[in-house]
């Protein structure tokens, strides 16, 4: 996220009081700044499937109190859907194929009608073989197809070598 603040990002889309489900916490870096952003009138539901990265997530934002930790694969939404409301937006930080086709079909269940979406591309966790424009390209066709308006795309060099962020709305 800090990458894309400081390539010029038009509009981030967290504010106070949103909620947001964020797909691969991981440890929780960045699910910590969107917690600070949102405030407590927010929340942040962090979805993570590895059970090591989990047990720190769990760890590192115990004392927060807007963040819902599930241990869970952002691949199969309906596995957590008991546990997450309908949200303002989505933050998709997966390190896995289909990335838009995850975030789209979390948007299914849980976004709200013309909320937005943050997709972190990482190209190589996509295909290690194809070109990082050619993996862009398609994830943001992906997208479009599902239903979302691309508001701004951000290569992320040199802070993050072959990355892209999405900022889209779904219409």
């Amino acid at each position: 996220m800090a990458a894309v603040i400081l390539k010029g990002v038009s509009e981030v889309y967290l504010r106070s009081g949103s909620k947001v489900l964020y797909l691969g916490a991981a440890s929780g870096t960045t699910a910590s700044h969107v917690s600070d952003i949102v405030g407590e009138e927010g929340s942040v539901y962090c979805i993570d499937f590895a059970p090591r990265s989990f047990r720190e997530l769990v760890e590192n934002l115990r004392y927060r109190s807007n963040i819902v930790p599930i241990l869970g694969d952002a691949r199969f939404p309906a596995n957590y859907s008991g546990m997450v409301s309908v949200v303002d937006i989505i933050y998709c930080d997966v390190a896995q194929p289909e990335q838009a086709k995850l975030l789209a079909d979390n948007a299914n269940y849980f976004l709200k009608e013309s909320g937005s979406v943050i997709l972190m591309i990482k190209s190589r966790s996509i295909d290690a073989v194809k070109s990082p424009s050619h993996v862009f390209e398609h994830e943001v066709q992906v997208l479009k197809s599902r239903g979302f308006t691309v508001a701004d795309l951000i290569r992320l060099e040199p802070y993050d070598k072959d990355h892209m962020a999405v900022f889209a709305r779904k219409t």
